[in-house]
């Protein structure tokens, strides 16, 4: 089971229990960060990317990925970040035994993708995470803050590939999809765009001229494919 701790605000002194929540590793087996009990929890007070993700180690296969950081909110306004215990990335070893590695697929063959697991968003920074998952799932590795912040939303990397998420409630336009567009161009980089809000006429009609993916996050965490090229990322992957 997840693992659960006490916290108390430190702003209004209130009691929670926490519960740390769980992640897909590609292997299958589900990854939660450790917390610490004896750890004191902090208010977020600014946003700064480094801290927002840790290293965390799939007990199964011993496969090193960044996770969000927990977080709770308090219902006196405060955002607490929960500590966690080992900082440097490793958990502890499973109780039970370890779920079976996937053997290799014979030569030739691509073995088939494991089923997208969403994350619920409810914030603009679960929307954010929403897609970095789905990227990793993807098959794209090492996704990490954009070096470059993308005039709105927010800028993600990862290896040949430059991605903008956009939690407003604003349909993307065409400006949005051309920015991103010349960033990625300058970067020698492919390139996707994430909306909650979906985009106007001039942005998808631009986008489809260019090749570039256009995704819609719903609320339970998985993004639609928009468009053709979407589609095509969506069932081949990277």
């Amino acid at each position: 089971m997840p693992e659960s701790v006490p916290v108390r605000c430190p702003a209004c002194r209130r009691e929670h229990r926490y519960t740390a929540p769980s992640y897909p590793c590609v292997c299958g087996a589900p990854v939660t960060p450790p917390l610490d009990p004896a750890g004191t929890p902090t208010a977020v007070t600014h946003r700064v990317w480094d801290e927002e993700w840790i290293g965390v180690r799939c007990a199964s296969c011993d496969r090193l990925d960044q996770w969000p950081h927990p977080e709770l909110g308090c219902p006196c306004g405060t955002l607490l970040r929960i500590p966690v215990a080992e900082a440097d990335g490793r958990s502890a070893p499973p109780a039970g035994p370890p779920h079976p590695i996937p053997t290799a697929p014979p030569r030739g063959e691509t073995p088939p993708r494991r089923a997208f697991q969403p994350v619920t968003i409810r914030t603009a920074r679960d929307a954010v995470t929403a897609a970095a998952l789905y990227l990793r799932w993807l098959g794209y590795e090492d996704i990490r803050r954009a070096d470059q912040r993308p005039p709105s939303g927010i800028g993600l990397a990862a290896r040949g590939l430059l991605a903008q998420v956009d939690p407003t409630v604003r349909p993307a336009a065409l400006r949005d999809v051309e920015c991103l567009w010349l960033t990625a161009m300058t970067e020698s980089s492919a390139c996707v765009y994430f909306s909650l809000a979906g985009y106007d006429t001039d942005a998808r009609t631009c986008a489809d001229s260019l090749g570039m993916p256009l995704f819609v996050l719903d609320l339970t965490g998985t993004p639609q494919p928009v468009n053709t090229v979407a589609d095509d990322l969506d069932a081949a992957g990277a």
